[in-house]
């Protein structure tokens, strides 16, 4: 739940490779093909018949109380959801559910066709294409043609693939590795190596003898993505990758896995098994495991990068992108004055998302051990999903007795896709079911399951000069230790709508050890916690439903950037990419206000497409060609703005 943009994407495009033995859910999925996979298809209108709806059909409580809110956690997080992996059966068990309680405590849908249900597509995965994945080797005189080697079994794409056929002379690059830095700080795989215009290949993970030290800075540019991208740059146009003998999961082929934005790599790329690599080894008159060895053991005086000599390849390569649906839940009080049609009302806005990781093929933090297990996310975000469920009947409940003044509607949203990029949230913010411009603020809740030492984070604060007298009065009966954040660029749905003028608060009890691990469990919960924060929520929703005017947003300037410790230091640009989108570059949601790219120019819906000397194809390029800026020294940036080129210049600041 809780990520950031240029951070967060950094560290998922470089999180160093995993080994597991058992592959995941996705795969199975994937290699299945489309008739197997569970599709969350739309119910509109109707009464909903589903066993998920019958678990919200009980006789919930009015008031706040820990038993609903175990309830609602208990079934969000059970394993029967086997996780909430946006697209998959949990998340439209989950859907039905939330639609049942909404219809239960008297919301009116907002959905198509009078439904609950806001229904997007994603896109989930690869599949490779039948009959369209070919390798064929020549490996010199005394070998000859080698006959075709057969896909799945001996090799197959990886899932950022480009599709296309190219053959070619082979190089080998050892771990294909290249890290900034000097005096044995750096790292080079293809210093003095020619692959203009050949097909590289290259070992996975890192050297297996160095420090832990070393292998974590090596880590973070082992991702195989990366590899592509300094294999392209390095003018190979095609890249093979082999497990070694040494490594983790010696020779397997890499898996088909799901991947968050699954944008190419613009080169062909493929995996292939320890039997192929020895093969190509041998025929070159070299042994895999020898170099590997003198790789690992960082021999300066080995032979350990080198083209393999009478080897050449003819690779084809064809994927198929999966696009996939979900929705988000969309349940809508109407004001006291409910004459007036629900586009003309102003309203706020309460979200969660209710989608999590599954079996942990999404950014899991567990050890080998967890891997493939059910991740229940009751924290993140069974938690903030329940205290919407809670507000919501609350406030139902209160409008209907005319206990509280209700000048402005109140939409309730569950989103799916979160753990993607914010994949629902940001569907809404571009195809609202109410206009945006009578949106007067959006309260967020993600990971409030877990309130310690009575300390609750308030995020976004500084999207509004209206947001500290609110608090602050909220607060009073409340009576929580409150960490103020001003930040409105928040890693979470907040995100979404900030960018659109819309004021953000959003409410946080920190992240665990239990965060995106298996052990996240509904009995780790403070549900009293959960239910204090919801009337805390409560009393804020309650004072902006009562005014007459908007909630005023404050656009926020970024800080000068800190003095000194420039270790602690890195390149900060305040972009906002669009990881909807699926464009040749990297699309712009919005720029943070005086950051670097304000200043130089950049806009929303800007499309990158150069950054320096770097290509910009996706989101990994861009992060990457960030690695390479200096703080302070300006660089061409490259952008296409309502179809044409522009050329602007930044300079890089500094962010701890």
């Amino acid at each position: 739940a809780q990520w950031s943009h240029e951070a967060a994407m950094k560290a998922l495009a470089k999180a160093p490779e995993r080994s597991s033995s058992h592959p995941s859910s996705l795969d199975a999925r994937f290699t299945a093909g489309p008739e197997n996979r569970s599709k969350a298809s739309s119910n509109p209108g109707g009464e909903l018949q589903s066993e998920a709806a019958t678990k919200a059909d009980r006789d919930w409580k009015v008031a706040m109380t820990t038993e609903d809110a175990e309830a609602q956690v208990g079934y969000l997080a059970s394993d029967a959801l086997e996780g909430r992996l946006t697209g998959t059966a949990g998340t439209k068990q989950a859907s039905e559910y939330l639609a049942a309680y909404f219809e239960q405590i008297g919301l009116k849908p907002l959905g198509s066709e009078e439904s609950f249900f806001q229904t997007f597509e994603f896109t989930s995965g690869v599949e490779a294409r039948e009959g369209e994945n070919q390798l064929t080797l020549n490996l010199g005189k005394n070998s000859g043609e080698h006959g075709a080697y057969k896909a799945g079994k001996d090799f197959q794409p990886l899932s950022f693939t480009a599709n296309g056929e190219v053959k070619g002379e082979v190089v080998f690059a050892g771990y294909g590795l290249k890290v900034p830095g000097e005096n044995g700080e750096g790292y080079n795989a293809y210093e003095g190596l020619d692959v203009e215009g050949k097909i590289v290949l290259i070992l996975r993970y890192v050297p297996e003898e160095v420090s832990m030290e070393r292998r974590r800075t090596l880590n973070m540019y082992s991702g195989l993505r990366y590899k592509a991208m300094i294999a392209r740059e390095a003018g190979a146009k095609a890249l093979m990758v082999a497990t070694g003998p040494n490594s983790p999961n010696a020779g397997e082929l890499v898996s088909l896995s799901f991947d968050n934005t699954l944008s190419g790599s613009a080169i062909p790329a493929i995996s292939i098994t320890g039997k192929v690599a020895r093969r190509l080894f041998e025929a070159s008159g070299r042994d895999l495991e020898a170099v590997q060895s003198e790789l690992d053991a960082a021999n300066p005086h080995a032979e350990t990068r080198f083209p393999l000599k009478g080897v050449r390849a003819r690779l084809k390569t064809g994927v198929d992108r999966i696009t996939d649906t979900d929705r988000n839940v969309i349940g809508y009080l109407p004001p006291e004055d409910g004459a007036k049609k629900a586009s003309d009302t102003p309203h706020i806005l309460l979200g969660a998302h209710y989608d999590h990781i599954g079996r942990g093929e999404l950014g899991s933090l567990a050890g080998k051990e967890g891997r493939g297990k059910i991740h229940n996310g009751a924290d993140d975000n069974a938690s903030g999903v329940s205290v919407v469920m809670e507000l919501a009947h609350s406030l139902a409940a209160a409008k209907n007795d005319e206990s509280g003044t209700f000048r402005q509607g109140i939409v309730f949203a569950f989103w799916s896709g979160e753990e993607l990029g914010l994949v629902g949230s940001s569907h809404y913010s571009e195809q609202p079911l109410l206009p945006l411009d009578q949106l007067n603020a959006y309260l967020n809740f993600d990971m409030v399951g877990r309130l310690r030492e009575n300390r609750l984070i308030l995020q976004g604060v500084g999207s509004s000069g209206d947001w500290g007298r609110l608090i602050e009065k909220a607060n009073v009966p409340a009576g929580f230790q409150l960490k103020i954040k001003n930040d409105p660029y928040l890693p979470t749905d907040a995100t979404a709508f900030y960018p659109e003028g819309v004021p953000v608060l959003n409410f946080f009890t920190g992240t665990h050890d239990d965060y995106n691990r298996p052990s996240d469990d509904p009995k780790t919960l403070n549900y009293q916690g959960m239910i204090r924060i919801g009337k805390f929520a409560t009393s804020v929703v309650e004072d902006l439903a009562a005014m007459d005017t908007k909630v005023a947003y404050k656009k926020v300037e970024e800080p000068a950037s800190k003095k000194g410790g420039q270790a602690k230091l890195r390149v900060y640009l305040g972009t906002i990419p669009d990881y909807t989108s699926d464009v040749q570059g990297v699309k712009l949601s919005g720029v943070r206000s005086g950051g670097p790219a304000d200043k130089a120019g950049l806009k929303g819906g800007d499309i990158i497409v150069e950054f320096g000397e770097q290509k910009i194809t996706n989101i990994y390029d861009y992060t990457y060609a960030i690695d390479s800026a200096t703080i302070g020294e300006p660089v061409e940036v490259v952008v296409k703005r309502d179809g044409e080129r522009k050329r602007l210049e930044i300079v890089p600041a500094a962010r701890e």
